[in-house]
């Protein structure tokens, strides 16, 4: 049997999934014997705090949370994210009706367009962005249409620009601030200006906010819910695996529009059967418990910045020290590509980064460089990429 054949087209259709592929070149540069620093995935490399930790120890022990958990998450978990949002951002939320525990947000993210996107309609996404915006479209029989990011507009939408006949058949619109990977910001100028398009639109804005508590030099970034009328024409995705340095534990949620929560959870409840309780419970901890864990990650990170910001410039390659994530978003030199500079820094200094048009073609002449390894390794990789020639 031939199974290449029998392959459905939504997949044949998919490019190889950016990070996998990375991985791939990492390994051929690895067998040469190079030692690699790898500044390519954003996946933290702090240890989840005891605190949350021991709280994990003792959950996974009782019984109680060996069987099936609740499909839309455990009440005390989704009060636990009512309080922090209420803390954090000012917002009411009704733990019952508004608050959507996710096996991470990821899951949420590809699983939205199931309750909404029919084939022939239109989700919008900001690109360069997270690649599951797009393939979450795609999975549902959708039209996957890219709104561009661009150096000029501060890396925001123009969202004045989006076609008429796109806005017309639109069902969602998927963005993400604090950016990744430009690490741009949004304010609520814009917000405000996004909620009033998705209002005249009929447009479900869908807002993915994992970086949120991850900012530097006192900057606080805003929750798109904090703008009037927001929660009339939406939903924010939050995750516990970068504020909390939980990328592995898989446990996140969906916050805002109670028609919209219902709806992503009808889908996830014939999908699968819920987040692990004794992660929820570990959840529960860090988001009530002990929060100087996230200001030392604010400062470990803005160290860490603050060095390899200072040993680009020095090299000739502008980059703007980003307000959050833990990303750098840095022009390659004149006359190369995306994938032609990356190729070139992982062969010749062993330090894995991301080539941009990795999250769409409006990335093409930039990078994205991770800050996740810890200042020692990031000196080695400044002084490495100091003896680059380009």
């Amino acid at each position: 049997m031939n199974i290449q054949k029998k392959r459905a087209e939504r997949i044949t259709q998919l490019p190889p999934y950016l990070f996998a592929e990375i991985d791939r070149k990492k390994s051929e540069v690895q067998k040469k014997g190079i030692d690699i620093i790898d500044l390519g995935v954003g996946d933290p490399d702090l240890p989840t705090p005891e605190h949350i930790v021991h709280r994990m120890r003792e959950a996974v022990a009782n019984p109680k949370y060996h069987t099936y958990p609740s499909y839309v998450g455990m009440l005390e978990f989704r009060k636990a994210v009512a309080d922090w949002y209420k803390k954090r951002f000012q917002i009411a939320l009704d733990p019952e009706t508004e608050v959507l525990a996710l096996i991470g947000s990821k899951e949420g993210i590809a699983h939205i367009p199931l309750a909404f996107i029919n084939p022939g309609d239109v989700g919008l996404y900001t690109s360069p962005g997270y690649p599951v915006y797009r393939t979450g479209i795609q999975f549902a029989g959708g039209t996957a249409h890219a709104v561009p990011l661009l150096e000029q507009n501060g890396f925001l939408p123009d969202l004045e620009a989006i076609p008429e006949d796109q806005k017309r058949r639109a069902k969602l619109f998927f963005l993400n601030y604090p950016n990744n990977p430009t690490g741009a910001v949004a304010e609520r100028d814009f917000f405000e200006r996004l909620v009033a398009f998705a209002r005249e639109n009929g447009v479900i804005v869908c807002h993915d906010a994992p970086y949120t508590e991850m900012s530097y030099d006192g900057y606080r970034p805003m929750s798109f819910l904090e703008v009037k009328r927001a929660k009339e024409v939406g939903i924010e995705f939050h995750s516990l695996s970068k504020t909390y340095r939980m990328t592995g534990w898989r446990l996140g949620f969906a916050v805002g529009n109670r028609e919209v929560i219902q709806a992503l959870g009808k889908v996830k409840s014939n999908i699968d059967s819920g987040a692990f309780e004794a992660v929820q419970a570990a959840g529960i901890e860090a988001l009530s418990g002990d929060q100087a864990c996230v200001e030392e990650m604010r400062a470990t990170y803005q160290k860490r910045r603050d060095i390899m910001v200072a040993a680009l410039n020095r090299m000739g390659l502008a980059v703007t020290p980003p307000k959050a994530t833990f990303y750098l978003w840095i022009k390659v030199p004149d006359g190369s590509t995306s994938a032609a500079f990356a190729t070139k820094v992982l062969e010749e200094t062993g330090i894995v980064i991301t080539p941009g048009n990795g999250f769409g073609p409006e990335g093409e002449g930039y990078v994205r460089m991770a800050l996740t390894v810890g200042e020692d390794r990031l000196k080695e990789a400044a002084d490495r990429l100091a003896n680059l020639k380009f």
